[in-house]
């Protein structure tokens, strides 16, 4: 069976389950994440990849979803869902497929979170340049730091991921932090400083200042409409049908391409 052939039956296979337990009296359950290949085993199936190209998760059509970061046109990347839609594991999906893609010189990453525990199992990899927790000051020397290093940088190869698990705390430190993240937000692309953001949907009517930095948004699973509403600016669309914890959608002309992540063990 050709790579296509299977990434696609997976999909089928967890679209079946989805609907199996719609169907049940029971509380919805995501489906066992053995049924989908690992990380690694995925990476090894489409590799080789471009150098530029950062890996995101795999389409319905056995295609992977990359991300050129080499140009700057789509922006910080907003990843938005319920509370256990999976939105940390998609930061961390994107973590490990940088270190098992790119050399050090090429991508680092630096992660900003409330809950450093989460991210335990990437201490010490290569390409991680650190794990700062959002309410210490070390969090906002990382933003000025990154905000110095982008005004240095003069179209050299590495690019550097900054990784905030949860908008809304950083934008509750102080106006020096937010304003570096602002200048991150509009101008980290185009000197190869890409921001991915994780917020909660139920947030998004909140903080419509800063979700007007996100041209880009991958969404995971979100089951009020309104919320929904909010954070795609269409009514029409409803994420509530995508699996939470493995699937996500990102908006692709007028429709949205669904596509998975798979497991980092």
């Amino acid at each position: 069976m050709d790579k296509t052939n299977r990434f696609t039956l997976m999909m089928e296979t967890l679209t079946e389950l989805l609907q199996e337990e719609e169907g049940s009296a029971l509380t919805p359950q995501t489906p066992p994440e053995p049924a989908l290949p690992s990380l690694k085993s995925v990476i090894a199936d489409i590799s080789p990849l471009p150098g530029e190209a950062l890996f995101l998760g795999m389409a319905e059509d056995g295609l992977p979803v990359l991300l050129n970061i080499y140009d700057p046109v789509p922006g910080p990347i907003l990843i938005a869902g319920d509370r256990a839609s999976g939105k940390t594991k998609l930061l961390q999906t994107i973590a490990h497929a940088a270190d098992l893609l790119h050399s050090p010189d090429k991508v680092q990453y630096g992660i900003i979170t409330p809950t450093p525990a989460e991210w335990k199992k990437l201490e010490g990899n290569q390409n991680n340049a650190g794990i700062y927790i959002t309410q210490d000051d070390n969090a906002g020397e990382l933003l000025q730091s990154l905000v110095t290093w982008a005004h240095r940088n003069k179209g050299e190869e590495q690019s550097i991921l900054l990784l905030i698990d949860g908008l809304e705390a950083v934008t509750n430190l102080d106006d020096q932090v937010q304003q570096n993240l602002r200048w991150l937000l509009l101008r980290g692309p185009s000197r190869r400083v890409w921001t991915f953001v994780t917020l909660n949907a139920d947030r998004a009517q909140a903080l419509t200042e800063w979700m007007e930095f996100f041209r880009t948004r991958m969404f995971g699973n979100v089951e009020n409409p309104e919320h929904a509403h909010w954070l795609t600016g269409d009514r029409r669309q409803t994420l509530g049908h995508l699996i939470a914890g493995t699937e996500f959608a990102i908006r692709e002309g007028n429709k949205l391409l669904r596509f998975w992540i798979p497991p980092t063990e």
